[in-house]
Formats: structure tokens, C-alpha cells, sequence
């Protein structure tokens, strides 16, 4: 099968009982049947104040961390940080970099080339930034939990080491100076879904209220920084980085979204946007995983980060927005190279259709680009409901891989399997439930294939590799307005693992129509309604072809459409078929 495997539609189970309590509280029944379905429980689970966020002194290590910089501080000692080069990585880098400026603090960074040095503090990096740069204390931030030798190459030449990170630990943590990380052996901080930037974020926090209680900012005739004006650069990192949005990430985001809608954000994230064609007013929390994220991004993928980051750093909007400009041009030769390399992997499928079907997917072309395999990868994800791992030649020999896996399957507990069923197989690999990284030799490509298969088999619930959308039930007709939908809008912010609503519901088409290349507009009457509602599913017309249907059943999203001015309610399709039918293989319409 080379389409996309047909969706088994099911409502979300609900607690009646928590969404009375919802009710009881206030909230619209619409938005606490959706809360329930959601896990949410008390109305204290939906506190978007920032008085509400968890303390930092809840992270284990944050004590010794706050103590290193301190120290470094007060003897002007040259701190670097070392980051990471997606979006997570950058943010956490510019938020640092901007607040340890603020304190008083001589800080600069560095960000590993991709392609030299790979993830993470290795012993490469820590040469270069000592040559170059010749730091005191080294501080990672996205990165380092499982930097062992790169820790140790950094404390033989006299530095000390703060490890700031959010991935999962491995059995041997590195013996740094420090280790703030959420998800390490013993952490009682209860937001372990926290993002990079929101590990970093902590520690600014923690480092200026320490800072303040020893009187250095009065004692120096500093202005004590305000970090809440950072937490734009948190609310683009934690959603780019595809981390549950969990109460406290909702609240980062939530603030931080509220300060790029009010105009407030950093200059290089108005420029991010500005260049995107997106009114900062009506940015919704997705839209900085689809349109901040991805420019940000591309320079990581396909060059170094540093160009983003400094557009992050950029003081003067003039010059954030040619940074941003540079960084949006790059981002269309990354979406010009993915697009070729997709086609390349539904062509190897096509050739061979029991690669489809095996548990878990191997990819590789000795010309695709290692900075773009990961988004291959989770395009074939997405189209087989597989975990995938798309591979590109890579520096010193060896071939780099970047995996993707679906909810269920935890893809670095699947690699730990194969590395320890197949001594000295991976020459090194990490990453957290839904995504990782690895490297291999070639000539060990295909006994990864099969190991992987064979350790996805093993490890993976076959309800998992069962492809379902859930949804929150169907709407009544009185309720497909613009009233609600502002409603669902401002319940927000909807991200992974709070999904945004998803309704369904059976409908007349009264009109269907090809907009762009291949989206679908619609027209369309509810059962039991006497109107009309636009509705649109992009991408929903396969070679811009029509489908000839007089009654469907969608799974939608009630919107808001903002256009010149005027906003309207839209259906944004997620899935369609013929009434009656069950879904098409490939997400569209069944065969008639």
C-alpha cells in the first residue's frame, strides 16, 4: 500500500463527571466537553496566568547550576553557550544569550555545524569554541544529557560544564558540573514535557532571583530584566519542538503568544511573521510551528543555525527583517529539496510494496540531503501510520538517519532494543518518544532495516501501528456559527497532546470547487440545518479532479477566516468521504 492507510474515525472518551465540574465552574458546555476529552479534570488545569507556572526551585540541579554561573559572574568570567540547531536550539540560545546580557553577565555562544560536528556537546565542538572562543563555563541548552565525552574533553581543558536540556537520560549521565533537565533519574519537577527553551527559561528565571537576593543588580545599577519579555522566544520553541503542550507548556505558550499578538514580540520574531504574510493579531499557537518554526529551522538544515539566531538577536527590526528575508529564501529551497526527496520515497514504495508493510520503515538514497531525511521521514509516517527512519550520506563515512515514529511506539526505546540486541551496529543514536536520530555505517544498512523491523515488532501494541482520528462527537447545526467558533479559538492554545477540536458530521454538497493546485472548497448544508457553510480541505482534490458526491461525512475543524478584514466560520477538513462509505486509502474519497 503506497496511500495513506484509511483512518478508523472515534470520539474521544470523556469524564462526565469532570466535564460538570467544568460547567459548574463557568466554562461553556462546548469547551468543557472538549477540556474533558482532553484529560482536563479541575478548572485549575486551565490557568493561563503566569503566576501559575510551576517554580523553578521544583528542577533537580537548579541550585548547583545557578551556584556555577554565579560564580562565573561575579569573577566576569566568559560564559558560553552551546546550542543546538533546530528551532528549539536556537530560541534557547537567543533567550540565554538576551537574559545573561540583561544580568551583567559576558556571555557568547556557539551552535555545532550539523554536518561537522552533529548533535549535541561533542569533543569537536568543545576544541572549537576553546580555540575560538576560549569560555570559562560552557552551558548547553536542548542539548548535553547524553554528552559524555564532550562533557570530559570540556572539564580536561579547566571548564566548568552546566548541562540545561529536556531529553530522555541514558543509564550513564555525563559528570558535569551541573545538570538541569526535567527529565533526569530523580527530577521531582512535574512538567516534564517542558521544551529546551523552557529548561533555560527556569534557569534564567532561578540565576536572576538569586542574583537579586545577593543585591547585584542594585550594587551595579542594573535594571533588573524583565523575562517575561522573552517568552515569545518560548512559545515559538516549545510548539516548533512538537513537545506536549501539558498545563504548564500551555501557559508559556499562551503568554508568549499573547505578547506576538500585541505587537511585543522580539524584532526577529515580527520579522519571522511579517515575512510569512501573517498578521501578528490573528497568529494562532500552530501557526508558530508551521510558519516560525520552519524558516527557522531551515538554516539549520540546510546551512548553520547561526543565521537564525541571529535574526533572534537582532536589536534593530530593519535588520532582523533582511536576516528574516534570508532565512525565508532558504526555507523555500528546504521545501523545494523535501518535496523531491518525497517523491523519490512514494517512487521506492511504489516499487516495492512490501516495504509498506513492514513494522518499521527503512529510507535511503545516496543523494538526499541530511538536514531534510526527518521530514521525510514524518511524511511517510504520517502516509503509513509506521515509524519511519529516512537516511542520507553524512560526514566521515558514515550515514546519518532521522526517525519518526507514531503515538505508541517509543522510537528511541526501539533503537536502544537494536543497540543492544546488535553490539556495536549504531555507531551513536538518541532522541525521545516520537523522534530520534542515529548514525550507521553503510555496509550495516541492511541488517539495520531488519533489526529495526524485528524490534518495532517486538516492542510496538498492534493497536498502535492502527491508524485512528479521534474526534469530540458532531455538532448541531445551531452550533456551526462564528460565535462558537471564536469560542474554540480563544480555548486555545491547541498543540500535541492537546489537540485542537475535531468534529464530525454528515453534509449535502451543495457546490464543490478546485482552489490553488489542488484544495477543495465546498459548499455545503448540515443534516437538519436549512443554510450553507464554506468549508475547505487542502490538498483534497488529488490532481485537481472533482469528486461527484451529493452527501459527505467530515471530520472538521470549526474555524475562524480572517479575510481582507472581514472574519467568517469555515470548515477546515481534515478527512472526507462518501456518505455511507467507509474512509479511502488515501484520506480523500472513497471510489464511487
Amino acid at each position: 500500500m503506497t496511500g495513506h492507510r484509511a483512518r478508523h474515525w472515534t470520539p474521544r472518551s470523556r469524564d462526565p463527571q469532570a466535564e460538570r465540574r467544568l460547567v459548574d465552574a463557568g466554562t461553556d458546555p462546548l469547551l468543557a466537553r472538549v477540556y474533558a476529552a482532553r484529560g482536563v479534570h479541575t478548572p485549575e488545569q486551565l490557568e493561563r496566568r503566569a503566576s501559575a507556572l510551576e517554580r523553578p526551585d521544583g528542577l533537580l540541579g537548579m541550585e548547583q547550576a545557578v551556584s556555577v554561573l554565579a560564580r562565573a559572574m561575579e569573577r566576569d568570567a566568559t560564559i558560553c553557550m552551546v546550542g543546538d540547531f533546530d528551532c528549539d536550539g536556537a530560541t534557547s540560545t537567543a533567550l540565554s544569550v538576551v537574559a545573561l546580557r540583561a544580568m551583567g553577565a559576558r556571555v557568547t555562544y556557539v551552535i555545532p555545524d550539523r554536518f561537522r560536528f552533529g548533535y549535541g556537546l561533542t569533543p569537536g565542538i568543545v576544541t572549537e569554541a576553546a580555540d575560538q572562543l576560549a569560555p570559562d563555563v560552557l552551558v548547553t541548552v536542548d542539548n548535553g544529557i547524553s554528552s559524555r565525552d564532550g562533557v570530559a574533553a570540556a572539564r580536561e581543558r579547566g571548564m566548568a560544564v552546566v548541562i540545561t536540556d529536556h531529553h530522555l537520560a541514558p543509564a550513564e549521565l555525563p559528570h558535569a558540573d551541573a545538570i538541569v533537565n526535567p527529565n533526569q533519574p530523580g527530577c521531582p519537577f512535574p512538567a516534564k514535557s517542558s521544551a529546551g527553551v523552557g529548561v533555560i527559561f527556569y534557569v534564567m528565571a532561578a540565576l536572576r532571583a538569586h542574583l537579586r537576593e545577593g543585591g547585584w543588580f542594585t550594587a551595579r545599577g542594573l535594571e533588573e530584566p524583565n523575562l517575561n519579555e522573552l517568552l515569545d522566544l518560548v512559545a515559538v520553541g516549545t510548539v516548533a519542538d512538537v513537545v506536549p503542550l501539558e498545563r504548564n507548556n500551555r501557559i508559556l505558550v499562551h503568554q508568549g503568544l499573547g505578547r506576538i499578538r500585541a505587537g511585543k514580540a522580539r524584532p526577529g520574531v515580527r520579522a519571522l511573521v511579517e515575512v510569512a504574510g501573517r498578521e501578528p493579531e490573528q497568529l494562532r499557537g500552530a501557526d508558530l510551528g508551521f510558519v516560525v518554526g520552519p524558516r527557522l529551522n531551515a538554516a539549520g538544515r540546510l546551512e548553520d543555525m547561526s543565521l537564525g539566531i541571529r535574526c533572534l538577536l537582532a536589536a534593530d527590526f530593519g535588520e532582523a527583517r533582511e536576516l528574516a528575508r534570508e532565512l525565508d529564501s532558504l526555507n523555500q529551497q528546504r521545501r523545494s529539496l523535501e518535496a523531491d526527496m518525497h517523491d523519490d520515497a512514494v517512487e521506492a514504495l511504489a516499487d516495492d510494496p512490501a516495504l509498506a508493510e513492514r513494522h518499521g520503515i527503512c529510507l535511503y538514497r545516496e543523494d538526499w540531503h541530511q538536514g531534510v531525511v526527518g521530514l521525510v521521514a514524518s511524511r511517510i509516517k504520517e502516509r503509513l501510520h509506521r515509524p519511519v527512519i529516512a537516511f542520507a550520506p553524512g560526514d566521515g563515512g558514515l550515514l546519518k538517519g532521522s526517525g519518526r515514529s507514531v503515538a505508541g511506539i517509543h522510537i528511541r526505546d526501539v533503537l536502544d532494543r537494536v543497540a543492544s540486541t546488535h553490539d556495536g551496529l549504531l555507531s551513536r543514536f538518541g532522541g525521545h518518544a516520537m523522534a530520534a536520530g542515529l548514525s550507521l555505517e553503510p555496509d550495516r544498512l541492511a541488517v539495520f532495516e531488519e533489526a529495526f523491523d524485528n524490534a518495532v515488532r517486538e516492542l510496538a501494541d498492534p493497536e498502535a501501528l492502527t491508524p485512528r482520528l479521534e474526534t469530540d462527537g458532531e455538532l448541531g447545526p445551531e452550533e456551526l456559527n462564528l460565535r462558537k467558533a471564536e469560542l474554540l479559538e480563544s480555548g486555545g492554545p491547541w498543540g500535541t497532546g492537546f489537540p485542537p477540536p475535531l468534529f464530525q458530521g454528515r453534509f449535502r454538497v451543495q457546490e464543490m470547487r478546485v482552489v490553488g493546485h489542488n484544495h477543495l472548497k465546498m459548499w455545503l448544508c448540515p443534516d437538519g440545518g436549512d443554510f450553507t457553510i464554506e468549508a475547505i480541505q487542502f490538498r483534497g482534490a488529488p490532481e485537481g479532479r472533482i469528486p461527484e458526491l451529493e452527501a459527505v461525512e467530515m471530520a472538521y475543524r470549526l474555524e475562524v477566516n480572517t479575510f481582507r478584514g472581514r472574519r467568517s466560520v469555515q470548515l477546515v477538513v481534515e478527512e472526507c468521504r462518501e456518505a455511507g462509505r467507509s474512509g479511502s486509502a488515501d484520506g480523500g474519497y472513497a471510489a464511487s
